[in-house]
C-alpha cells in the first residue's frame, strides 16, 4: 500500500477518539472560534466581506461573529480569513501548518449546510483533518516556498469535510485530487506582509468545500496527487510522505498543536513569551533597557525579523518583532487595537524598536522555531539572558489558566456585539447546532 492510500484509508476509517484527544480538540476548537470571532470584527475582514457578498447570496452557513449567512463556499472563505487575519490561530510548529484554521472553517460550513451534525463526528473529522494537514507538513524536507498552511490545509480540510458528509471511501481519492488541483498560496505574501496571507487560508477553506461539491456532482480528480510525477511533493515542496504515514495512527497530531497567546506571527512568541514572564515576575524595567539582542533560527529571522517601519500596515506589524517587543514592554499585552498608524509612529515605540536586533544563529533546520536566545543589556552594563527552548502555548509550555482567560477575554471584547455567545461559552454546540 502506497503512502497516499494510507492517508485515504486513515481519513475514512471508523475512528474512536480517546477522551484526552477529544479534550484537546475541544480546547483548540474554542480557541479557534474565539480568535475567529475577534478577526471577523476587524476592519480587514469587514472590507473583504463586501467582496464576498458580491459572489452570491444564500443562507447555507453562518459567518463567525454575526448573524449573517452566505453559501457554504463563501462562508468557509470568510471564516477562514477571520480565523487567520489577526495571526492568533493555532499552529503545528514542527509542520509549520495552521491546520486548525482551514479545517475548522471548512467544517463549520459543512456542518451548517447539513443543518448540524453529531458532536463526536465533528470532533473526529476535525482531528482527522488536522492530522493530515499537519502530517503533510511533517513530511516536508525543505523550507517553504508555497504557503504550507494553505497548501497542506486544503488537503486535510477536504478529506475532513468528505468524512463529515458521509462520502464513500472510493470517492476520497477524487476529493483529494480536486483539492490538490486548487492548491495555491505563496510565501511572497508573507515576505511582503500582505493581507493576501489570510486570503490564502480563506481560499483553501473554500476550495475544500468546492472539491467535495464537485465530486458530489460526478467530477473526478487525479488520484496520485501527492506522490505522482506532478504531485504535491514534486511541485509544491520536496518531501517524503512516509515520514508521516509510517507513524500514522501511533498518536494524534492535533495533540501537538500549539495555541498562540498573542495576535502576532508564531515566530514572535518565543521572545514575547519570555518578556511576558519577566514582566509578570517584575524582573524587567523597560526604561533601563539599552539593547535587546535576539539570536534565532533562520525561519524566525525570515518570518518576523523584518525592520520597524513607521508607515507599515497592520499585517506587516503582526510580523515585526522590532514593533511587537516595544508594544509588549510598554503594555504587557499585544492588543490588535494598537496596530494603527498612530501607534506605528509613536516616538516611544520607535525608540524602543531601534534597540531590538534579530540575527540568525546558524541553525541548519529550515523549519525550526527554537532554540532562541534573548540578551537584554541594561543601562548599568548588566545583562539579562534567557534561553528559549519552548514557545509559550506549545504542548511543552502550555498557557496558564490566567493566560488563557486573558486571551479569551480580549477576543470577546474585540468580537462584534451581536456574536453568538456560544462561540465562547459552548464552542462545540456552536459548531454542531446552527440556529
Amino acid at each position: 500500500m502506497n503512502a497516499t492510500r494510507k492517508i485515504i484509508e486513515f481519513a475514512a476509517a471508523d475512528h474512536a477518539l480517546p477522551d484526552h484527544v477529544k479534550t484537546t480538540a475541544l480546547y483548540l476548537l474554542g480557541d479557534t472560534l474565539a480568535g475567529g470571532a475577534a478577526g471577523a470584527a476587524s476592519s480587514e475582514a469587514q472590507a473583504m466581506l463586501s467582496a464576498v457578498q458580491r459572489w452570491g447570496a444564500g443562507i447555507d452557513a453562518r459567518l463567525l461573529g454575526s448573524s449573517d449567512r452566505l453559501p457554504a463556499p463563501s462562508a468557509a472563505w470568510f471564516n477562514g480569513f477571520a480565523i487567520h487575519c489577526l495571526e492568533w490561530d493555532a499552529v503545528h510548529e514542527p509542520a509549520v501548518v495552521h491546520a486548525m484554521s482551514v479545517v475548522t472553517a471548512a467544517l463549520l460550513a459543512s456542518s451548517d449546510r447539513m443543518g448540524g451534525c453529531d458532536q463526536d463526528d465533528f470532533l473526529t473529522a476535525l482531528a482527522v483533518g488536522v492530522d493530515i494537514a499537519s502530517g503533510l507538513g511533517v513530511a516536508a524536507t525543505g523550507g517553504m516556498q508555497f504557503f504550507r498552511p494553505a497548501t497542506a490545509g486544503v488537503i486535510g480540510a477536504s478529506l475532513a469535510v468528505a468524512r463529515l458528509e458521509g462520502f464513500a471511501t472510493e470517492k476520497f481519492p477524487d476529493i483529494l485530487g480536486l483539492a490538490y488541483s486548487q492548491t495555491a498560496g505563496t510565501m511572497q505574501a508573507h515576505v511582503e506582509a500582505s493581507i493576501a496571507l489570510p486570503l490564502q487560508i480563506a481560499n483553501a477553506a473554500r476550495a475544500a468545500i468546492t472539491a467535495v461539491d464537485l465530486v458530489s456532482a460526478g467530477m473526478d480528480g487525479p488520484h496520485d496527487a501527492l506522490e505522482g510525477p506532478f504531485g504535491y511533493y514534486q511541485l509544491i515542496e520536496p518531501g517524503d510522505l512516509t515520514l508521516y504515514t509510517d507513524n500514522m495512527g501511533k498518536g494524534w497530531l492535533i495533540e501537538d498543536v500549539s495555541v498562540k497567546p498573542f495576535p502576532s506571527g508564531r515566530a514572535s512568541h518565543g521572545i514575547l513569551g519570555a518578556l511576558d514572564n519577566m514582566l509578570r515576575d517584575g524582573a524587567l524595567d523597560s526604561s533601563r533597557i539599552v539593547a535587546l539582542d535576539i539570536a534565532a533560527p533562520p525561519l524566525i529571522h525570515r518570518l518576523v525579523g523584518r525592520p520597524y517601519k513607521a508607515d507599515m500596515s497592520a499585517s506587516y506589524a503582526r510580523l515585526c518583532l522590532p514593533f511587537l517587543v516595544p508594544l509588549m514592554l510598554r503594555d504587557g499585552i499585544v492588543d490588535p487595537r494598537c496596530f494603527t498608524s498612530q501607534e506605528f509612529g509613536n516616538p516611544d515605540l520607535l525608540k524602543l524598536g531601534e534597540k531590538v536586533t534579530v540575527r540568525i544563529d546558524g541553525n541548519p533546520d529550515h523549519n525550526a522555531l527554537t532554540p532562541q536566545s534573548l540578551t537584554i543589556t541594561l543601562r548599568d552594563g548588566s545583562k539579562v539572558e534567557r534561553k528559549i527552548t519552548d514557545n509559550l502555548g506549545s504542548p511543552s509550555a502550555p498557557m496558564s489558566e490566567a493566560q488563557t482567560g486573558s486571551k479569551l477575554d480580549l477576543a470577546r471584547n474585540l468580537a462584534s456585539s451581536n456574536h453568538d455567545p456560544r462561540i465562547f461559552d459552548d464552542p462545540l454546540a456552536y459548531a454542531t447546532e446552527p440556529q
